[in-house]
C-alpha cells in the first residue's frame, strides 16, 4: 500500500486535481509500520523529504507548499464547477472549497532562514 500512495503523491506533485503531501503522509506511515528501509528513503528524499520532515516534526507545511497547493485547489475547484452542469453541485463544490481552504490555510507554515544547508 505504501508504493501505491508514493505513486498517488508522485502523481499529485504534476496533476492538480490530486494533493502530495496527504498521499505520502500515508505512505510514510505505511513504510513506518512495514518497511523502516523505504521509509528512511522516502524521508531522505530530496523533493519529498523536506514535505515530510517539516509536517513530522513541526506540524506545518513550508510557504512555497501551501502558496502552490492553494493555488492547484482553487484551480482543480474552478474547474470542476465549470463542468458540472447542475447548479446544487456547484454549490456543493464551493461549500467545500470554502471549507477546505479555511481548514488548508490555518495550517501553520514553517520558517525558513535561509535558502542554504549551512542554516539548517
Amino acid at each position: 500500500m505504501g508504493w501505491f500512495w508514493v505513486a498517488l503523491g508522485a502523481a499529485g506533485a504534476f496533476l492538480p486535481v490530486l494533493p502530495t503531501t496527504p498521499f505520502l503522509l500515508l505512505a510514510s506511515g505505511c513504510f513506518m509500520r512495514g518497511s523502516p528501509r523505504i521509509a528512511n528513503w522516502l524521508h531522505a528524499h530530496p523533493t519529498f523529504g523536506p514535505i515530510l520532515t517539516d509536517w513530522y516534526q513541526q506540524r506545518a507545511i513550508s510557504r512555497r507548499v501551501k502558496k502552490r497547493a492553494t493555488v492547484m485547489i482553487v484551480a482543480s475547484f474552478s474547474f470542476s464547477m465549470y463542468m458540472v452542469p447542475a447548479l446544487w453541485l456547484k454549490g456543493m463544490l464551493l461549500l467545500c472549497l470554502i471549507v477546505l481552504l479555511c481548514w488548508f490555510l490555518r495550517l501553520p507554515e514553517t520558517e525558513s532562514v535561509a535558502g542554504t544547508a549551512e542554516n539548517s
